[in-house]
């Protein structure tokens, strides 16, 4: 079997494959797109989404495509299903650095140290401190509670916040899909955790904006589609909520002359959560070849895509 994979991942994987995959490195763009025409598996990943993307759909007899990440917004879904593709994505390997992130966000929102650190940069000592939320007592409502929604829930719970999650199946004490827009306005954070679908476009507009306290903070690690921005925008100008951490937005790169830039009480972090780690691609590759060694051997593998869900 013919396995096209990235030459970066080469010294961690090479010596794993199972008998019977021939691996073929790619360093660029062009030849990913050359080597997958007739290749039998392919981890296709690359800077640009774009590109990942091009270079699955030029693999027309791919029985396996695996990706380092969770979302599958790079794949044309509806060809992969077509052509009978197996998909499996990373979910997980950069679980624990994005809920890392999600809880920096929450404490510097309610510790303001956004503006603690901007006051640095002008060498200002105030007498007062900019924010003064503390997160013991507050009330967080999770929207996706799958791996990293529910390891968000379990720091978060270490500083005395009350989570509620939001799943599906409304599992363990979850909220369910048609339950949690009632119930907004309880919480003093709503966290966007859940992976991106066609269900989860705009999911949080003008009416969830509205249902929100003045005082709570939108934070989202998922996905930008999943909030109407125009109407985020709008409830921040206005101070119907307190502010938003943005890990992700839409588009991205967020253009210069966005206005989400300049919005108040937004706080950016460039959609790098899950880089802020070390072990990304160490955890990739130990999952490629699980995952690799189950294929050779005709075995389930682990986070298969379901490709009419999404996730």
């Amino acid at each position: 079997m013919k396995a096209v994979l990235p030459a970066l991942a080469r010294p961690l994987i090479e010596s794993g494959l199972p008998a019977g995959i021939e691996p073929h490195w790619f360093a660029s763009r062009e030849e990913a797109i050359a080597m997958v025409a007739d290749a039998d598996i392919a981890w296709v990943d690359m800077m640009r989404p774009d590109w990942t993307g091009e270079a699955a759909a030029a693999g027309v007899r791919l029985k396996w495509l695996s990706t380092i990440y969770a979302g599958i917004d790079a794949f044309d879904v509806g060809l992969l299903k077509t052509r009978g593709t197996i998909l499996t994505n990373g979910v997980g390997i950069n679980a624990i650095a994005v809920a890392e992130y999600a809880v920096m966000g929450m404490l510097a929102a309610a510790k303001r140290f956004d503006q603690v650190v901007r006051m640095a940069d002008r060498r200002e000592w105030p007498a007062d401190a900019p924010g003064k939320v503390e997160l013991f007592e507050t009330r967080a409502l999770i929207v996706g509670y799958g791996t990293i929604g529910r390891m968000i829930g379990d720091r978060l719970a270490a500083f005395g916040v009350d989570v509620t999650g939001v799943t599906r199946s409304g599992r363990d004490g979850t909220l369910t899909p048609d339950q949690w827009r009632e119930r907004i306005g309880d919480y003093d954070w709503l966290v966007l955790a859940a992976p991106s679908t066609g269900d989860t476009h705009a999911l949080i507009g003008t009416a969830e904006l509205a249902a929100m306290k003045p005082g709570a903070w939108l934070v989202n690690v998922a996905r930008g589609d999943m909030v109407d921005q125009r109407a985020l925008i709008e409830a921040l100008e206005k101070r119907r909520i307190a502010g938003a951490f943005l890990d992700v937005v839409d588009p991205e790169p967020l253009p210069d002359d966005h206005p989400l830039w300049t919005t108040p009480n937004v706080i950016h972090s460039m959609h790098l959560s899950g880089r802020s780690q070390a072990k990304m691609f160490m955890r990739a590759a130990a999952l490629f070849l699980e995952n690799a060694r189950a294929f050779a051997e005709g075995r389930p593998m682990k986070n298969v895509v379901d490709l009419d869900a999404g996730y």
